[in-house]
């Protein structure tokens, strides 16, 4: 149980870099430090196991050198009792070496460390871990289904072709595009229930984690386009959206992928270390994070300059309506772009990456892996002109059944044989709308 106590920890892009690593990783890679230390100390003293005083070893928690008889070490705590516990003091263990070996620690780990003073105990750990996985898990699967739903519907209907609608289509895709890299990343990384993963180090695996950030990447910078796009429109007087439009395209998925390939470049030159999902160096991270928390900053500022304008527009008199009715609107424009923009990230982008570690991965993967559904619902499903539109085809698709049962059931001869089936159709649909034309109204056919 203990391998998956952070496997969602590395799906999170604005998690703390060290927190990003897998505990059981943290300690598989300190071991490894371990016996290579282990192993200079023994060339550089001229010692090996055999000799007198204490051999070098590995206590499963941190590091202890080779010494002879007599000598005290001391160590400073381990590196993954400062990420559960920030706040604390970074203490010091020592050990004795007696001719009978190594003494206990002295004082004890969790006495100079404090790795459970505010901790809770490590089967709640596991649930907690575990019931975010299973969260962003159904999360993601409800807005695949529902993105792929809305995508369908906005493409098969010649008259929702905007570009209004367009941008909507490539943010669908972005998040389509997040929640299967999410999936594949999870799948490849973590399929076995143990911590081989922490050494897997090849080209498909490194692949799969250039996906996963160029799809997060590209998803936070069409939720920048979508606020850009709106705020130019209601700036803008004349606005030629056909030729922003490439620009959009540019920049939702170009900029993500030179992000993204500077940082692969860097990482392959600089810190080619197992898979790619461990964020030891800062500095490289920050080729990726910088660009998401400036566009979350620029969101922002759109948004609060959007709302800006609406309230000029709903307190105009050309308007009207009360003014409940006028907070109201406001009101319900505000929740509709919060989703639209992402607004609810910059909650925890700004705040210090140790701070409230809990409650930022149930928010931002947890909560977060909805955004993709409540997008869809409120952008294609409860949009006017897309519920108009299905109401024509499901009328017009009732129509046509109809005349077609019509059809066959008085001239069965004709509708078995096939012979002029379709030209008969076509006579008794334009006939019965010419009637209903001829009985409208003179000023309705004026309107």
């Amino acid at each position: 149980m203990a391998s998956n106590l952070q496997v969602p920890l590395a799906a999170l892009l604005l998690l703390p870099v060290a927190a990003a690593m897998h505990s059981d990783c943290i300690f598989k890679k300190e071991q490894a430090l371990c016996l290579k230390k282990i192993q200079s100390a023994y060339d550089l003293l001229g010692m090996n196991d055999s000799s007198l005083g204490c051999p070098g070893m590995w206590d499963n928690i941190t590091c202890w050198k080779p010494a002879r008889v007599g000598e005290v070490v001391e160590v400073s705590c381990p590196e993954l009792f400062q990420i559960f516990n920030p706040d604390q003091d970074k203490g010091s263990v020592s050990r004795n070496c007696t001719e009978e070996g190594w003494s206990e620690p002295f004082p004890h780990y969790f006495d100079a460390c404090g790795f459970y003073e505010n901790e809770t105990e490590p089967e709640d750990q596991d649930y907690y871990y575990l019931s975010v996985k299973a969260l962003y898990t159904v999360g993601y699967s409800t807005s695949l289904v529902t993105l792929t739903t809305a995508m369908v519907i906005l493409c098969r209907f010649r008259k929702l072709h905007c570009t209004r609608n367009f941008i909507h289509m490539n943010l669908f895709v972005s998040f389509m595009l997040r929640a299967i890299s999410v999936f594949i990343k999870d799948w490849i990384l973590y399929a076995e229930q143990d911590n081989n993963h922490c050494f897997i180090s090849t080209v498909e695996c490194k692949a799969v984690m250039v996906f996963f950030h160029y799809c997060v990447v590209s998803n936070y910078f069409w939720l920048f386009i979508e606020g850009l796009y709106l705020f130019t429109l209601l700036v803008e007087t004349f606005f030629p959206e056909r030729r922003y439009f490439y620009w959009y395209i540019i920049i939702g998925w170009g900029t993500p992928t030179v992000c993204v390939m500077v940082w692969a470049v860097l990482r392959l030159y600089f810190d080619d270390t197992g898979c790619w999902e461990m964020n030891d160096s800062t500095a490289l991270w920050w080729v990726i994070k910088g660009p998401v928390v400036g566009s979350i900053m620029v969101n922002f500022v759109l948004f609060i300059g959007i709302i800006v304008i609406l309230v000029q527009k709903l307190q105009s008199p050309d308007m009207g309506g009360n003014e409940s009715s006028i907070y109201l609107r406001l009101a319900r424009s505000t929740l509709l772009l919060i989703p639209l923009f992402g607004i609810h990230y910059t909650v925890f982008a700004f705040s210090p990456e140790n701070v409230s570690k809990r409650e930022r991965l149930v928010f931002e993967l947890g909560l977060g892996s909805f955004q993709g559904f409540v997008v869809a619902i409120l952008y294609c499903f409860l949009n006017g002109e897309v519920q108009a539109e299905i109401k024509r085809k499901w009328r017009s698709w009732k129509v046509n059944r109809y005349f077609t049962m019509d059809f066959k059931h008085r001239h069965p001869s004709l509708a078995s044989s096939g012979v002029n089936g379709g030209t008969q159709l076509s006579i008794l649909s334009k006939s019965s709308s010419q009637l209903r034309m001829s009985t409208l109204p003179a000023d309705n056919l004026a309107t």
